[in-house]
Order: C-alpha cells, then structure tokens, then sequence
C-alpha cells in the first residue's frame, strides 16, 4: 500500500478494500457487508502454540478450529458403496487423537503426511466411540516445518495468539484472519467517542487501540484490555438506551386508575376462599400504587410457574374497570387465551357476567377475542370491546386488527411477553387515547443481569411463593444405557391413571418432515445422521397400540384447527381424555389440577426454561407431580448433564442461570428479533456483571446531566449504531 492510499473507514464497503469476490463471500455467507462490520466482527476465542484447544475436551456436535499435526494417513475402499476414504488421526500433544476422514478425495494424502502441523475446522461426530470432523476444512503450515519453526509461521500468521472467528464452510476462520489483516492495513479508526472522563474513571484504553488489539493482540495483557474496551462500550450503549428511555417513560402523561374501596376488586377480594400470598399481597400494592399515578406504568411481573401472577394480573384489572377503564390480556395462543378467559371467568364468577340473567349488576363483562370467532360472536364481542361494556378483554393478536376499538384502554397485560415481538405491543398500546399502563408478565425467572440488561427500564416484582396446596414435583432422567426405565415410565403413567388421575406426553416435532433436524452434511458411510426429533403424529399411534393400549388418547399441536385444539383441551381438561399427547403448545399457562405425570421424549431437545415451564403443567392440584425426562444423551455430555440440572432443582433463579450459560447472548439480548445484523459482540451477561453495574451507574449520572446526548453527539451516534432502533424498541419491553 502507497501513502497516498485512501484510509479505510467503518463506511468503506469492503469491496473497496478486499476487492469484489471476497466482499462477496463475506457479505453473502457472514453479513459483513462494511469495514466497520468486518472490524467488529470479533473472534469467538483465540488457539495459542501449546496452549490451544484441548482435544479431550472437544464436545460431539461442536464446530471447532484446531491446531494439531497428522499422526497417520490410510486410504481405503468404502464397504457400503464404490469409492474409496481417506482416514488420518491428528493429535495436538495431550495423548488424544481425532480423526478426519475425506470421501473420494485419496489425492489429499500427498500433502497431509505424518508430522505435518495445520490447522483443522469442522463439527465433531461420533462414530463407533471415537470422535471425528467429516471433511474438514484445513490449512497446512509449511511443509516439513519444524515445531521452532511452526511456531514462528503461527506468530507471523497472527502473532502468540491464533484469532478463530465465526466462520462459515465458505470463508473458513483463516481467510477471515487474512481479511482482517488486510483491512488493518488502512483503517482508521473512529474519533473515540467515550467522554473523557468515563475512559478516566474506568480506566479503559482508546477505541482504536482496542480494535487492533482484538485482532492481533500483542499480549494477553493488551487483549484483556481490548476486550474490556469494546465490553464496556457493548454494555454501556444498552444501558444509556434504557436509561433514557426510563426517564422519558417517567415523565409521560398518563391516566391515573386510583384503587377504590367499594368497587368490584373489593367485592372480588371479599369473596376469595384463599388468601392471598405475602407475595401476591406485596406485589398487589406495587401495582396499585402504580396505576394510581398520573404516569403510564412499566412493570415486569415475574414469578415461577404456578406462584400465582394471573390472580395478581386480574386485581389490577379490576382496579382499573373500577376507575372507568379497561384492560386488555395478550396471551401468545389462543390455548393460553382460552385457558385465560375461562379461568378468569371462574374467578369472577357473576362479577364477570354484568348484563347476563345471572350476572351482578355491579361487576363488568368479560370478553374473549381470538382470529377463530365466527362472524356473528366476532361482532357481538367487538361491540362490548367499543361501547365500554366489556371491562376485561382477553385475546391472542387479533386484538390488534383494524376494527378491534377500546372505549377507554387502562392497562395492558402482557402475558409470556418473550413470545411476542415489539410491533405487536406497540399496536395494542396505539389503542388506547393516552398510553396505557404495561403490565408484563413472565413465568421464565431471570437472572438479575439479565433484568438489568433487557428489561432495565421496567420496574421489576417478583413472586417466589407458590400458592398454599399446591404439591411438589419431583424430576428424574430415563437414561439412555437404562432401557428398564421407560418401560417403568409407561407403568407409572398407568398406575396415575387407574388412581384417577391423567398425563402428558411431550414431543419437539409435530410430525412433518419439514420439523425434522438436518445436519446439512453429505451421508457417509461411517456416520449415521442424527435422527429427526419424535413427532407427536408418530408418538401416538406407538402409545395406542403399545405401552398405554386401552388409556384414552388425544393429541394437541399447534396445526390443528382452533375449534379442535379448544374441544381437546376441554375434554382433558373435563378428565374425559387420560393422556394429552402434545407438542410445546401446553408450555405456558394450561391449568388442569389433575394432571399429576408428565413425559417428555428427547428431553435434551428442549432449553432448560423450557424444560422448567413445560413440568409446570403437573402438581397443580393436591397431588404430587411427576416429570420423566426421557433422553438418547450419554453420560457425560452436556445435554445429560443439563437434564441432570434440571432434574436436580426446582428452583428457576438456579435454572436461569445455567440457561444463561449455554445460551449465546445474542439470544437473550434480543438479537433474533429484530433479525438484523448486531455489534453486540463480547458481553456476557453472566461473567460481566460488574461491569454493567459500573455501566448503568456511569449512565444515569450522564443522561442525568445530558439526557438527550445533545453535548455528547459521537457518543449519541455509537449507541446508535450498538443499539439500532429495533433493538431500542426490543430493550423498552412494552
């Protein structure tokens, strides 16, 4: 490069720098369309000469990078059809080996000799017991090298450190490494926008340091500096959003739905056969005093599955129908909105039936509104919703249509609100001529990182009591080396049944091809491709014909039409079915008290949340509750050992936490709802807890002095470009 040659930018379109092919690659496999993107664009872990991934501790299923030498090479002729395999065992200097086998490619064993050092990436298989990467891609340190002189072609290659970037088969983590290289060869990096005293005070080195660091570190000193940088700027982007966006929530003109002393929540409160828990008792205040205000409410409810948040949520309707106005539930089904309005319904009993023969005149209407209404009930539910009778409306997004019209919308509850995106929220919220008090509520306890992270500029109540008689549920794995198990599961789903009472059996799939995993690698072979995950179509009939013969039967998915999912639910509900055979769509808020057994087939394909919300749906009632995890997964691997941790603890906050774990942060930030391209890299919301109280602390003092950024625009322009719009709205929560 001449010194007249233009600098690079974050702007710079990387066909600019890397010419049109590469830009190309990157832009169609990776999404890296600038330099800024490419810049950004971090490596997930860094492979060090010596030091780098243990190959005993690599886990099948896992895409890996890794620095090893070729230990032997053999050619042979494939059993099951014409060709021949190439086979060679690699080693990094632990005493374990790995194999990688080549189909058809025998010419390959030229230059992958005995001794040779490279670099190999591929997913890790099983085959026989031992460990495999099916055509892996590689790249050779030179040949005949020794290890002294290996070790300087690494360092010239990356320095110490051996960056590994997300990758793709196409722009394997190497070329990416060349790319990088190549583009720092001009870039500038931007003016830094960090105030100066924030860099002071957290001691944190500049923007343009930080990114070549991170690349091409120097030491592992620099690259903790670096990484630390580019953390802070993740976490304090997040936090200022949400932190501005608190403050101008705080001042919003609202309506105030002051608590009466006469109306229908005292009448409700008077009539209950239970207390209610301190917790539900305490939160309930909050809420009131909340929705007393002159300023729009943001509260996030969580609470375990079965503590008792729907009682919580139908109070603070009642308080705001006894101040004029209504509410409106967005469930994310219409099971859960049918299984809501016909618990809360039972609750209310005549309170929720005023203008009804026998209704009480005092109390209000209760009004279920799904897209699976006839026309006529549509209309007739729809005029309640308008003219103000109906002071508690339940419904799925069809609450958010054009010709859906509240007479004076109060509050708004959201239940299970991860299940809907930002616009749906946005569109019941416009429904209402002053914005709404949000109520949200989530049965998936979060980490308090998390909450700080994600739904920051929410207050936050939290219910950890379960209700008084409601039973215990006690997990167990049936493992894979004992057989004896499951067929001792379908016995106890018998004995459940004979003693009255009935059972679920989960599936992942609901049984079309288009469910099924695909590994997306050619057939081999010496590689039988992963199963498709059970199905419930296929379930079933096994269960009628085999271990549950003469039980009666109904199966539930989310195919099936609305009227027939409604009638099967009643029937289980009814106890004239005595085993659901059912996918995730029973996960949330289906209450049948008599439901004490449940099984779920390929536990390990379900997320720890999930797994929790899912055993939920037993121990409702006075009896205890029972859930098999039943599972393909080895001893020892991770997903046993996540089944292990969710058998071992019925305790959510723990549950989260190892959630949290094997999540990628981009998930729990938010990333795939928008489905744009994130720069929210490197924060960790479990590691770094610290730092984005240290953040959050650093942004309120700013936003306090400044708080539109308007003495700070490069700073204002960063966290535009952390935290896009999209994902401003998603953070807000409501």
């Amino acid at each position: 490069m001449s010194d007249t040659t233009t600098a690079t930018t974050t702007a710079t379109p990387l066909s600019k720098v890397l010419g049109e092919r590469a830009a190309k690659a990157l832009a169609t496999h990776l999404e890296l369309h600038t330099a800024g993107d490419l810049i950004y664009h971090f490596p997930r872990r860094y492979d060090e000469r010596g030091e780098h991934t243990d190959l005993r501790q690599l886990q099948v299923g896992e895409q890996v990078t890794l620095l090893a030498q070729v230990k032997s090479a053999t050619v042979r002729p494939m059993r099951q059809r014409r060709g021949t395999m190439l086979e060679i065992t690699v080693g990094d200097g632990s005493g374990a080996t790995l194999t990688c086998t080549f189909f058809n490619q025998a010419w390959r064993e030229r230059e992958l000799r005995t001794g040779r050092w490279g670099l190999f990436a591929g997913k890790v298989t099983d085959f026989r017991g031992k460990r495999q990467l099916n055509g892996p891609a590689y790249q050779l340190l030179r040949a005949d090298a020794t290890q002294d002189e290996a070790a300087e072609e690494i360092e010239e290659f990356a320095g110490a450190l051996i960056p590994v970037y997300p990758a793709a088969a196409a722009v394997p983590t190497w070329t990416i490494a060349r790319y990088v290289r190549t583009l720092l060869e001009t870039f500038e990096p931007p003016a830094d926008p960090l105030p100066g005293t924030v860099r002071a005070n957290r001691n944190l080195v500049g923007i343009g340091t930080a990114l070549r660091e991170i690349h091409r570190p120097s030491s592992k000193e620099e690259l903790y500096k670096a990484k630390y940088r580019l953390k802070w700027d993740e976490a304090f982007a997040v936090q200022l959003t949400l932190v501005q966006r608190k403050a101008r929530a705080a001042a919003a003109p609202g309506r105030s739905r002051p608590r009466r002393d006469d109306g229908i929540l005292a009448a409700f409160d008077a009539a209950l056969p239970y207390e209610l828990t301190e917790g539900q008792a305490r939160v309930g205040e909050e809420i009131a005093a909340d929705l007393a205000r002159a300023h729009p409410m943001h509260r996030l409810l969580q609470g375990e599955v079965g503590s008792g948040k729907t009682l919580v949520a139908v109070r603070a309707m009642l308080q705001v129908v006894d101040a004029g106005g209504q509410a409106a539930l967005l469930a994310p089904t219409e099971v859960l909105a049918t299984q809501h309005h016909r618990s809360i319904s039972a609750q209310l009993g005549a309170l929720g039936r005023a203008g009804e023969l026998d209704g009480d005149p005092a109390g209000t209407r209760l009004t279920l509104v799904t897209g699976s209404l006839g026309a006529a009930a549509r209309r007739a539910a729809l005029a309640t919703v308008a003219d103000g009778s109906a002071g508690i409306v339940v419904g799925t997004h069809a609450l958010l249509y054009e010709g859906v019209d509240f007479h004076d919308l109060g509050l708004v509850v959201v239940d299970e609100q991860h299940r809907f995106g930002v616009e749906q929220r946005d569109a019941l919220r416009a429904k209402a001529a002053r914005p709404p008090h949000v109520l949200v509520m989530t049965a998936t306890p979060i980490p308090r990182t998390v909450a700080m992270t994600v739904y920051g500029d929410l207050e936050t109540s939290t219910l950890s009591q379960l209700p008084r008689g409601r039973s215990p549920i006690a997990s167990h794995v049936v493992p894979p080396e004992r057989p004896a198990f499951l067929e001792r599961a379908w016995q106890r789903v018998r004995e459940e049944v004979k003693a009255g009472h009935q059972a679920y059996v989960v599936c992942p799939r609901i049984g079309d091809a288009a469910g099924a995993e695909d590994d997306g690698e050619p057939p081999s072979d010496n590689e039988p491709a992963r199963r498709p995950p059970l199905a419930v179509t296929e379930v079933t009939p096994l269960l009628e014909e085999g271990p549950l013969r003469g039980l009666r039967i109904g199966t539930l998915h989310g195919r099936l039409p609305a009227d027939e999912k409604d009638a099967v639910m009643r029937r289980f509900a009814a106890g004239e079915l005595d085993v659901l055979v059912a996918t995730t769509v029973i996960e949330v808020g289906v209450d049948v008290p008599n439901s004490t057994v449940m099984i779920i087939m390929d536990a390990d394909r379900f997320g720890v949340s999930q797994l929790h919300q899912l055993r939920g749906r037993v121990g409702r009632g006075s009896a205890p509750g029972i859930c098999l995890l039943v599972t393909e997964a080895a001893e020892g691997t991770p997903a046993r050992e996540r089944l292990d941790a969710v058998a071992s603890t019925t305790d959510g906050f723990k549950l989260a936490e190892l959630d949290l774990e094997q999540r990628r942060e981009g998930d729990v930030l938010g990333a795939s709802q928008s489905g744009r391209h994130s720069h929210l890299r490197l924060l960790s919301l479990l590691r770094d807890s610290k730092l984005i109280t240290d953040a959050r602390a650093e942004a309120a003092e700013l936003v306090g002095d400044d708080p539109t950024l308007a003495r700070h625009p490069a700073l204002a322009a960063s966290v535009a470009a952390l935290v896009d719009e999209e994902r401003a709205e998603y953070l807000e929560k409501g």
